[in-house]
């Protein structure tokens, strides 16, 4: 991926889309409590964006939660039809996570770690080759 691609994505009725450009700072597995929960399935997975390449269009909903270490977590998603479309983290301010299944063309998005495998399912297998880590790493975008 380059920094000038675009990349186009939506919620499942079309009423929320967005745009992010250039490559992703890091594509993740996740699959702490809240991730299952959101997406129903042992994981949800995300690509994180500096907020500034990416732009949304539509009427959102929103839902913070506190996270296991204390930071609040917000959910954004279409009010509509409920599609998940990017989270954004107190502990990394300035970044955004899109979920990685609301773009219109994910095929390009490579995986590159799981957080949270305490909590993975036996039934939600992950490519064993992935950097894992039990809980939340101690990292920063920045870093």
């Amino acid at each position: 991926m380059t920094a000038e691609q675009i990349h186009q994505g939506r919620c499942l009725c079309g009423s929320v889309t967005y745009q992010v450009q250039g490559a992703p700072i890091v594509v993740a597995h996740c699959h702490c409590e809240d991730c299952q929960r959101l997406t129903g399935a042992g994981h949800s997975t995300g690509a994180m964006y500096a907020e500034e390449n990416f732009r949304l269009d539509g009427v959102v909903g929103k839902y913070d939660l506190k996270s296991e270490n204390g930071n609040i977590v917000t959910r954004v998603f279409c009010p509509a039809c409920g599609s998940p479309i990017h989270g954004q983290n107190t502990g990394m301010p300035g970044f955004v996570t899109v979920s990685l299944g609301t773009l219109d063309n994910s095929s390009d998005f490579k995986p590159e770690v799981v957080v949270f495998a305490r909590n993975r399912k036996h039934w939600d297998v992950m490519d064993e080759a992935l950097m894992t880590f039990e809980a939340q790493p101690h990292w920063k975008p920045e870093e």
